[in-house]
C-alpha cells in the first residue's frame, strides 16, 4: 500500500488507532483516581470482582458480629459496674448494722443508724433497678439470660441472669434493725445477700471478659479482612494521578498527530497546481 495515497489515509488510521488507546487508559487511570478503586465493578476485573463482593458479604456479616458482642461487652460492664457500687456498699452496711447490734446505744444514736441504714439499703435499691443497658437488667426480678454473636456461623456467648441478687436483696431489705436482737439476725441475712452479690460479681466478670476477647479478636480479623480487600481492589492513586497527566499529554500529542495525518491528502492535492 502506498504511503502516498489520497483513498486510504495510513498516517491518520495509525494515529487515531493509538490516540485511541491513550483515550482508553486514560478513562481507566481517571476512574481510578475518581473512585480510588482498581478495580471498581466487574467490567474493570470480573473475577477479581466477584471474589471482592464475597469478601464485603464476609465483612458485612461480621459487622453484625461486632455489634452484637458490642451489645455483651456494655451490658456486661453495666451489670459489673452495679455489682461492684453494692458491693462497696456492703462493707458500709455491715458497719452500720453492728452499730445498730450494739444494745448499749441510746434511742436517739439509733434512731441515726437507722437512718443511715435505711439511705444505704435504698442506695443499693437503686443500683440494681438502675443497672440497664439497651432495655436489659440483668439483676432485676425474672430476668433471663441474654445471649450474643460470637462469629459469622451463629456462634454464642452468653450473659448469665443474675436475679438471685435482687432476691437476697429483697430478703435482706425486709430486715428489722428496730433493735439489738434484730440487727443481729440482719447481719446474717446481710451476710447471704454479700455471697450472691460475689458469686454474681466473678460470674459476670468471667462472662464479660470472654465477650470482650471475643470482640477484639473480632474487630482484629476485620481489620486483616478489611486490608485484604484493600490490596486486591483499591488503586494506588498516586500511580493513577501520575499516569493520568502523561496520558494527557498523550493525548494532546495524539491529537496533533492526527491533525497533520488528516493534512496529507490536501499536501499530494496541492501537486496538481
Amino acid at each position: 500500500m502506498s504511503a502516498n495515497s489520497v483513498n486510504t489515509n495510513v498516517g491518520a488510521m495509525l494515529a487515531l488507532s493509538s490516540l485511541r488507546i491513550t483515550q482508553t487508559a486514560l478513562n481507566v487511570a481517571s476512574k481510578q483516581v475518581q473512585t480510588g478503586y482498581r478495580v471498581a465493578d466487574a467490567a474493570d476485573d470480573a473475577s477479581t470482582f466477584s471474589v471482592a463482593q464475597g469478601i464485603r458479604g464476609n465483612l458485612q456479616a461480621y459487622t453484625a458480629v461486632q455489634g452484637s458482642l458490642a451489645n455483651g461487652v456494655g451490658l456486661g460492664s453495666v451489670t459489673q459496674a452495679a455489682l461492684t457500687n453494692i458491693s462497696d456498699l456492703i462493707g458500709n452496711l455491715q458497719a452500720k448494722i453492728t452499730q445498730l447490734a450494739d444494745g448499749s446505744i441510746s434511742t436517739n444514736q439509733r434512731t441515726i443508724y437507722t437512718a443511715d441504714f435505711n439511705a444505704m439499703t435504698s442506695q443499693i435499691s437503686n443500683f440494681i433497678s438502675q443497672a440497664n443497658y439497651n432495655g436489659t437488667n440483668l439483676l432485676s426480678a425474672g430476668s433471663a439470660a441474654k445471649t450474643f454473636l460470637a462469629d459469622t456461623t451463629a456462634t454464642t456467648l452468653s450473659m448469665t441472669a443474675q436475679s438471685s441478687v435482687n432476691a437476697a436483696f429483697t430478703t435482706f431489705a425486709s430486715s428489722s434493725v428496730a433493735s439489738a436482737s434484730q440487727a443481729a439476725l440482719a447481719l446474717t441475712s446481710l451476710s447471704t445477700f454479700q455471697q450472691s452479690v460475689a458469686s454474681s460479681l466473678g460470674t459476670n466478670a468471667a462472662e464479660t471478659r470472654s465477650l470482650t476477647l471475643q470482640s477484639s479478636f473480632v474487630n482484629a480479623i476485620v481489620d486483616s479482612t478489611t486490608t485484604g480487600l484493600g490490596a486486591i481492589v483499591d488503586a494506588d492513586i498516586g500511580k493513577a494521578a501520575a499516569a493520568v497527566q502523561a496520558l494527557q499529554v498523550r493525548q494532546q500529542l495524539g491529537i496533533q498527530s492526527l491533525s497533520i495525518a488528516n493534512q496529507q491528502p490536501s499536501v499530494l492535492l496541492g501537486l496538481f497546481r
